[in-house]
């Protein structure tokens, strides 16, 4: 292993005290995530007790609301957080995320009393969340989801199976999109389900080609029965709930990107400036510096991005647009820098003896997670060009 150590990210942060919870963050990172992680990721190890420490540390709830047990940290702060911690581990810096989307659609659409009873310990209690809408049939077109949620008197009864869940199985809260009414985009309503419901499972764990330490499971609702009181918004808001939920996630999954290709550049650069042949480091190499510089412009570039698209969600403007185009840029970003990276080691960069074969197996996920880069390019051009021509 490359002894240099990679320099910290130059960050622009707004308040001290945003620089002291980056400062914190790397620590943690550090010390209890980076060393665990190629064993553990091998192992195919879920870190539960790392969830516990950044929930006890308030990192669960950094976008929120503090009067529910929430960091009231905005969007440009949070993402720069996952970025860290997905340099570290992806498995912890995705976890992070979509804890953070489960929790959205009650801290953004619950009532008062909903938050008050529900978010305290979803943000700061050592509870880690999931998020249910895609099925094995509906993946990309989520609004064919088949799902049902009946009505039962003052409950719900919930029947269905939902696929590609992360924390499938482990989660202690699901928020699921059901159908309740007609077919299509405007029948379906959301639900806070508990993990220990009667009638919930986890299937077997998919088996997956990178993050073999993240759980993704299908998750089997047998007549989940939950009282009204845990439906989120109005009786068919449930799509729209999601859809907004989704683009503020596809904003953590660009950060998340952004930290497994800074990940990859830094070991890259460490290895290339003490590999020597020909007398000489190889990065003497004019062709191995190019291709240096060019992976840390498209990642200065991804982070400007994503960084752009949360300073517009934190003044409260439209930013659908320029999440997608950060979730489609730093993926693609990602993807293509782990693969450069392998490139520059080597031989050695394709053994289990070096991370960046491990880069490069959980980057191809992230163009594939919270709607396909395919799908990316469809929102752009709608926004572009307005909706496809029936």
């Amino acid at each position: 292993m490359p002894d240099r150590a990679p320099q910290p990210v130059d960050r622009q942060l707004p308040t001290d005290e945003a620089r002291e919870l980056i400062s914190l963050v790397r620590d943690i990172a550090r010390q209890e995530i980076a060393p665990k992680a190629a064993e553990e990721e091998d192992a195919g190890r879920f870190p539960r007790e790392v969830f516990t420490l950044l929930s006890r540390s308030g990192l669960l709830g950094l976008p929120y609301d503090s009067e529910y047990g929430g960091g009231d940290q905005p969007y440009e702060v949070y993402l720069q957080v996952l970025e860290e911690l997905a340099a570290a581990r992806l498995t912890v810096g995705l976890g992070v995320s979509v804890h953070t989307l489960a929790s959205y659609a009650l801290a953004a659409y619950g009532t008062k009393e909903q938050r008050t009873e529900h978010l305290p310990a979803m943000l700061g209690g050592g509870l880690l969340g999931a998020y249910c809408l895609s099925e094995a049939s509906s993946g990309s077109d989520a609004a064919s989801l088949r799902t049902k949620a009946v009505r039962d008197g003052d409950d719900w009864v919930i029947t269905g199976t939902k696929a590609w869940i992360t924390h499938g199985g482990i989660a202690d809260f699901y928020t699921v999109m059901a159908r309740t009414g007609e077919e299509g985009a405007r029948g379906i309503t959301a639900f806070l389900v508990p993990g220990d419901a009667e009638g919930l499972s986890g299937a077997v764990p998919e088996k997956k080609m990178g993050m073999k330490g993240s759980p993704t499971a299908q998750v089997h609702l047998d007549g989940v029965r939950v009282p009204d009181d845990r439906r989120i918004g109005e009786e068919g808001q449930g799509f729209a709930i999601a859809l907004a939920a989704l683009d503020s996630g596809r904003l953590g999954i660009a950060a998340c990107a952004i930290g497994v290709a800074q990940a990859a550049l830094d070991h890259a650069v460490a290895y290339a400036t003490e590999r020597r042949q020909f007398g000489k480091p190889i990065a003497d190499f004019q062709g191995l510096r190019f291709m240096l510089a060019d992976m840390a412009t498209q990642i200065e570039a991804g982070r400007a991005l994503y960084l752009a698209a949360a300073r517009l969600r934190d003044a409260g403007r439209p930013f659908a647009k320029q999440a997608a185009m950060a979730k489609l840029h730093c993926t693609d970003t990602a993807m293509k820098v782990a693969v450069d990276a392998v490139q520059v080691l080597g031989g050695y960069g394709y053994t289990a003896d070096f991370p960046v074969e491990r880069y490069m197996r959980e980057a191809k996920v992230l163009q594939i997670v919270e709607g396909t880069n395919q799908i990316q390019r469809m929102v752009i051009a709608r926004h572009l060009a307005g909706p496809e021509t029936r």
